[in-house]
């Protein structure tokens, strides 16, 4: 079609584009050809006729704007603290700029220094975490799910495990418990029913085939009703009477009594921990606040042995994981957390402590554009998020926008396509930016983002 040579050559706008991007020029070429094969589509199915100089030029935006970072800073107005689509626990911009002092050029991560010899990583962090929990080790992996494939391979690989009906989940992204039972090499062993399941169901269900008695917190959600679970201390016992291991999957672990602190009651790790069993496992990027990383708890004799797997170094940390893990365990106290502990900072704030973020925001709007808008504040109620504390119970406030001239959906893509964009949500047709999740650094690009609506 003759239409079609009008379309500038990929030569001749990677000539023109050379001196503004220093990319590699395969790159480049990918993101071209992708334009040039939109507006080719456009050509023929249209019947388009274009000015080869404009299309140059627009294809040159689009590239720029391809070609610049796709990861970039949001403003979190959905109320979910730990939103596994947004990265799950925030982290403090100050605390980052610590972590890259320390990360500055070459570090020892597997050096001893005053011995002159071969190091262990976890070293940096394993006695930090072992005295709070108060557990003889523990050992750091990429992220929770990992943890329990290695702990599955390197303890029950061909043989099974037994875990309650009512306890085998999804832990989001179609993952299954039971999906990584079976990666781990091992053989699942369902007793009870979805709703019911008592001791003996565990008891005559072990044979010498048994390696592993699974106890998972279903964290993620909540079974009411006609229902009925072992204790972990029941099945701690049964493991002893027979000497099989237990392991209790906490998915999201917490330091603390949440109760105290005016969030939903979770037990305490030290608590799980004087249940008894054999190995603990919980996530590091959910109510702990900290980077994605999945912890261990047991004896050095098992985490020794889990070391040893040869999976281990498939799923271990690196550098910037324990760092940053590091940092935020050093944010716990006797008391409690300090504020440095972004995550917990903002599940604990107050429905009185969000009022005052929200008139704030709402005297530094001019009394017109609220009607237009019309912006107003209204109780909420949130989720912590990434399957920690299920039920939706936590206190906020939220801003709300019944606007005469603009619909909710037009609201969201305005405040989407803010130069920090604002992610809200949608309900019964109105648009709401929740403040449970907002940092306080952000509260003055919130108020500018509504100015200029």
């Amino acid at each position: 079609m003759s239409r079609l040579k009008s379309l500038p050559s990929v030569s001749l706008i990677l000539e023109k584009i050379k001196g503004e991007l220093s990319f590699h020029e395969n790159y480049l070429k990918l993101l071209i050809n992708r334009e040039l094969g939109f507006l080719r589509h456009q050509i023929i199915s249209k019947n388009m006729l274009i000015d080869k100089e404009k299309v140059i030029d627009i294809i040159i935006t689009k590239v720029k704007n391809n070609a610049s970072f796709s990861l970039v800073n949001i403003i979190n107005g959905t109320g979910i603290v730990l939103h596994t689509g947004f990265g799950r626990a925030p982290f403090d911009g100050e605390r980052l700029r610590e972590v890259a002092d320390k990360l500055d050029g070459y570090i020892n991560l597997e050096y001893d220094i005053i011995n002159n010899h071969r190091g262990d990583r976890q070293k940096h962090i394993n006695e930090h975490i072992s005295s709070i929990c108060d557990v003889e080790s523990s050992l750091i992996v990429n992220n929770n799910a990992a943890a329990l494939l290695l702990t599955i391979n390197a303890l029950a690989d061909n043989s099974e495990v037994i875990c309650s009906r009512g306890q085998i989940v999804e832990i989001g992204g179609s993952f299954r418990i039971s999906d990584i039972i079976k990666k781990g090499g091992a053989i699942l062993k369902e007793v009870g029913a979805t709703n019911r399941t008592h001791i003996d169901d565990y008891e005559s269900a072990i044979t010498h085939k048994t390696k592993m008695l699974l106890w998972v917190h279903t964290s993620n959600y909540i079974l009411k009703g006609y229902t009925k679970q072992v204790p972990l201390e029941d099945i701690v016992k049964l493991g002893k009477k027979h000497d099989i291991p237990v392991l209790a999957d906490l998915g999201s672990g917490t330091f603390l009594a949440l109760d105290k602190f005016g969030l939903p009651s979770e037990a305490p790790l030290i608590e799980i921990v004087k249940k008894g069993p054999d190995i603990i496992l919980f996530s590091g990027d959910k109510m702990l606040g900290g980077p994605q990383s999945g912890i261990i708890l047991a004896s050095r004799n098992i985490t020794n042995q889990i070391k040893s797997n040869t999976l281990y170094r498939t799923v271990r940390c690196d550098k910037i994981t324990i760092t940053m893990l590091d940092q935020t365990i050093r944010t716990y106290t006797r008391k409690g957390f300090s504020n440095l502990n972004l995550a917990l900072s903002l599940l604990t704030s107050t429905r009185k402590d969000l009022e005052k973020i929200g008139k704030k925001i709402i005297n530094n709007i001019p009394s017109k554009k609220i009607k237009v808008l019309g912006l107003t504040m209204e109780e909420s109620f949130v989720e912590a998020g990434s399957g920690s504390l299920p039920e939706k119970n936590i206190e906020s406030i939220a801003l709300k926008f019944n606007s005469s001239v603009l619909s909710a959906n037009e609201l969201s893509l305005l405040f989407k396509g803010a130069e920090v964009p604002i992610i809200g949500y949608i309900q019964k047709e109105f648009f709401f930016i929740d403040l449970k999740a907002i940092l306080p650094s952000q509260i003055s690009k919130i108020i500018t983002t509504i100015n200029n609506i």
